[in-house]
């Protein structure tokens, strides 16, 4: 069963290759402890949205889960404004392809923020620092962002890009 939002940004880092790794690497591309990259596999498991053997992400159940499962599991909204790391239609998987009808920008807090927009607490705390170090991941990521809080434009073109992303029709 999932039960932590960290568990979807592990599944996330699986699908992009990171079944290969050690958990001490996985979480340190993750900023995460290997315990909790441990815990989060073992879920994953559960779930039967990785095989428990190779640690490999089953596309089609993942998929499913991040359209119908983590805008209800997860839900997010826009908050106050702030500086910080542009993420969902502001995003560059989804800028300029989508025009969204908020004026100002959906962006992951940071201290060090280039963009000024409306705060969304990430799935795990420490995402935006993921997502600096791995673009894929960071596209990945603001998909699955644009699905928990987009409008249904928004979240019709993040479940295209995803499901062609998680088929393997290109990168994020």
């Amino acid at each position: 069963m999932i039960s932590k939002s960290q568990d979807v940004v592990v599944a996330l880092k699986l699908f992009l290759g990171g079944s290969d790794l050690p958990y001490a690497e996985l979480g340190k591309a993750l900023t995460m402890s290997a315990s909790e990259v441990h815990a989060a596999v073992r879920r994953l498991a559960e779930a039967r949205l990785i095989d428990p053997e190779t640690r490999r992400v089953r596309r089609e159940p993942l998929r499913s889960f991040l359209i119908h499962g983590v805008p209800y599991a997860f839900p997010a909204k826009l908050k106050e404004m702030t500086r910080g790391l542009p993420t969902a239609w502001a995003a560059p998987v989804m800028a300029g392809k989508v025009v969204a009808s908020d004026p100002a920008p959906p962006v992951w807090p940071v201290y060090d923020g280039k963009i000024q927009g409306l705060a969304v607490e990430p799935l795990y705390r420490y995402v935006p620092d993921a997502a600096r170090a791995d673009a894929q991941l960071y596209g990945l990521l603001a998909l699955v962002d644009a699905i928990r809080l987009g409008r249904a434009r928004e979240r019709s073109f993040a479940e295209k890009q995803l499901t062609r992303l998680l088929n393997g029709d290109g990168d994020a």
